[in-house]
């Protein structure tokens, strides 16, 4: 049976399976992740990711429901009765609102008289004057908010006691998931996480509902696909019909229990490509290359190869300044020593980029700029999802090229360096919508990534010449 963290294509066996279930599926307002499991005899099952309920035969939650019916209803009352006691801040979000304004207004009052006494036409009795202002709005603003502080602490005494009520709730609930293997093992879901609580939604993933279900059907399983189907989640990183693996944090520690005394292969991962890189310039500070697609531009966990590796045979002392996705070609900017990197480092805001994709559909405009914050998928690295809270500002400028068969041919002039910045902008719906043909993590397998680094312009830090590398886009 393949991996289930295999990160490449399933089994065809199971793609085929899964394609079928897509294919009956109804329209869904909220996206989910659906999974198939082919048996030895052929029989399929199926299944979908999350404590929902869909018509039709799925496999069932590993959770005991009559326990979990008996534990869920006490807790809800608990809790909503906890939230009743919670008493309202709105007078006191009210006061920290108000002199947030005050404060802000006082400061640009003192910052305007620190100009004109700078420009000679005030006296420094002024000075004096801001401070005493300041000391007495201090003075005032904690005096207002202080006859808030029993308030403050009997929400906070409420909030810790709900903290404690939910998370022992949770401990019982997730006592009432009870697992086992085709060893005849057996084990609770906390007892397989260190920490002794499992994240939210632990155990509720469509692999592990599908392997607890022929396990206790005495089935043997040779073939499971996990496809994601309905529109994709408000952060992005998920394409309908596309195949995931599975999920590290929720189904890391889970899987391996439930996969001990069948036939697993081992997980195969991505792997760098032998094919040589092309220098397109070298002098005594920098080298430049032309990084093919499918090489690493530095080592990685499991595997050396890459770029930085191949540099440092003939360099020793070589750093890259920047670097390319495995998946993406192009222009690569190497330093030969540190004095180098840190002045290309240095103005590195100053350096233009521009790169070239098709994109897989008919972009809305012919330019613009997008502006999306992005952040690490926790679940599924190194995927990047749109986050507006937590996410790293992130901009990219593009211009159409051509269309041509339901695709369209982009230019990306990226503002700064996110990872996988230009296929998120791409594939979210909040930006062009249209995902890079090729691209394994946000749209589908084709070949290989339609994205290319075409040019790179900077100033050369020996000479001061502002010097432009480029190597066409071999699609």
């Amino acid at each position: 049976m393949q991996n289930p963290f295999d990160e490449l294509e399933p089994d065809p066996r199971a793609a085929a399976a899964a394609r079928a279930l897509t294919a009956r599926l109804p329209p869904l307002a909220e996206g989910k992740m659906f999974g198939v499991l082919v048996l030895d005899d052929g029989a399929v099952l199926h299944a979908f990711s999350g404590d929902a309920s869909l018509d039709g035969d799925w496999a069932p939650h590993v959770y005991d429901r009559e326990a979990r019916a008996a534990i869920e209803p006490e807790a809800d009352r608990l809790v909503k009765s906890l939230d009743a006691r919670l008493p309202s801040l709105a007078e006191h979000d009210a006061a920290v609102a108000r002199l947030a304004v005050e404060r802000d207004a006082l400061r640009e009052q003192h910052r305007l008289r620190r100009a004109a006494r700078h420009a000679g036409a005030r006296n420094d009795d002024e000075s004096r004057a801001d401070k005493r202002e300041r000391r007495d709005f201090e003075a005032r603003a904690e005096a207002e908010l202080a006859a808030f502080a029993p308030l403050v602490r009997r929400r906070a005494a409420v909030e810790r006691l709900r903290r404690i009520v939910s998370r022992e709730a949770m401990r019982r609930i997730h006592d009432t998931y009870v697992l086992e293997n085709a060893l005849g093992e057996r084990v609770r879901l906390r007892e397989l996480f260190e920490s002794g609580e499992p994240p939210w939604g632990a155990a509720e993933c469509a692999a592990v509902k599908l392997l607890q279900h022929a396990i206790r059907l005495k089935k043997t399983p040779v073939a499971l696909a996990e496809v994601w189907w309905g529109p994709p989640p408000a952060g992005g990183g998920r394409v309908a019909g596309a195949f995931y693996p599975a999920c590290k944090p929720k189904c890391g520690p889970v899987l391996p229990f439930l996969l001990r005394g069948l036939d697993v292969a081992p997980r195969r991962a991505f792997r760098s490509s032998p094919r040589p890189f092309t220098t397109l310039h070298e002098d005594a500070s920098l080298v430049v290359v032309a990084k093919p697609e499918g090489l690493l531009s530095v080592p990685g966990k499991e595997e050396t190869d890459s770029v930085l590796t191949r540099l440092r045979e003939r360099h020793p002392g070589a750093m890259l300044v920047h670097r390319l996705d495995l998946d993406t070609s192009g222009v690569l900017l190497a330093a030969r020593d540190f004095e180098t990197y840190r002045a290309l480092q240095a103005r590195w805001h100053a350096v233009e980029k521009r790169y070239i994709a098709w994109l897989d559909g008919d972009v809305r405009g012919e330019h613009g700029t997008l502006s999306l914050p992005l952040r690490v998928d926790l679940e599924q690295r190194p995927r990047q999802l749109v986050d507006f809270v937590h996410g790293r500002h992130a901009v990219t400028d593009w211009r159409v090229l051509s269309r041509k068969n339901g695709r369209t041919r982009v230019a990306f002039f990226p503002r700064t360096g996110r990872t996988h910045q230009l296929r998120v902008h791409a594939a979210h719906r909040d930006g062009l919508g249209c995902p890079i043909v090729g691209d394994r993590l946000y749209g589908a397998e084709a070949g290989r990534l339609m994205l290319h680094a075409e040019a790179l312009t900077f100033t050369h830090p020996a000479s001061g010449a502002r010097v432009t590398f480029e190597v066409a886009a071999p699609f």
